[in-house]
């Protein structure tokens, strides 16, 4: 699919990974609106690419049918969803003093990861569905997990679960969606530089991206968008997770 000229979503578009594919996009011509919940950010974002801010809690159905009637609204229907929207809680099964990993932090990290990705694909799928074919397909769907899904770390119980989640759905929908033609990607990042990785020392940025096979180094946010930009417009690729990783697999810690 061209990615000049259509409508496009990211959630999460405020920052790191989003903000990069936001801005990707963008520059090959997208009309893309942001779904976060940092106004700041996305307004000031939004206004760099020439794009919509949309505040969005992507776990409520309301919120998420209204952000895309207002997306929708300023770009018409959009062929082209980038799921970036996400949180990383680091808690362990038993803390310290034996207490148990909070219920309500396991279920939050679901609800955001693994719930409200599948709720934007849902509604995202069913107003896409109805637009006519172009070059044989109608969209793209592009979600986030991580290499964690695969090999979670000490702590990681809650995220790895709903990034696992995220890459069992893949094939699914997938096939669901088949019948509508639109096609269904996942991508699996490993250590990239993003917020919550800026926000460690130098040092332990060098040390975290010296664990890298190649390229030793934490990954770029625009190396996620340029991935993001090869699925959009390579038709052939549906149903399936790609690790953007530089072949790391990651130690218990």
């Amino acid at each position: 699919m061209k990615i000049a000229g259509q409508a496009a979503i990211v959630t999460g578009g405020a920052s790191g990974l989003g903000r990069a594919t936001a801005q990707r996009l963008a520059a090959g011509g997208a009309k893309v609106a942001i779904f976060d919940l940092n106004d700041e950010a996305g307004r000031a974002v939004a206004a760099e690419i020439g794009g919509r801010y949309v505040r969005v809690d992507v776990v409520d159905d309301a919120s998420v049918a209204a952000a895309l009637d207002r997306a929708e609204q300023a770009h018409g229907v959009a062929r082209i969803l980038v799921n970036c929207a996400g949180v990383a809680p680091a808690i362990r099964t038993v803390g310290k003093g034996n207490a148990p990993h909070a219920l309500d932090a396991f279920s939050r990290t679901i609800a955001i990861n693994l719930i409200g990705t599948f709720n934007v694909i849902a509604k995202f799928a069913a107003r896409t569905a109805t637009l006519d074919e172009e070059e044989g397909e109608r969209g793209v769907i592009i979600n986030t997990a991580s290499a964690a899904a695969f090999d979670g770390q000490i702590g990681q119980a809650a995220y790895s679960a709903s990034k696992g989640g995220v890459v069992g759905m893949t094939l699914p929908i997938a096939r669901d969606l088949a019948q509508h033609k639109i096609r269904v990607m996942t991508i699996a990042p490993g250590l990239f530089l993003t917020p919550m990785m800026e926000g460690f020392p130098q040092a332990v940025q060098d040390a975290l991206g010296a664990q890298v096979p190649h390229p030793s180094r934490l990954g770029r946010p625009d190396e996620y968008a340029q991935l993001v930009e090869a699925i959009v417009t390579n038709p052939m690729l549906n149903g399936e997770v790609i690790r953007l990783d530089g072949a790391i697999r990651m130690a218990p810690r």
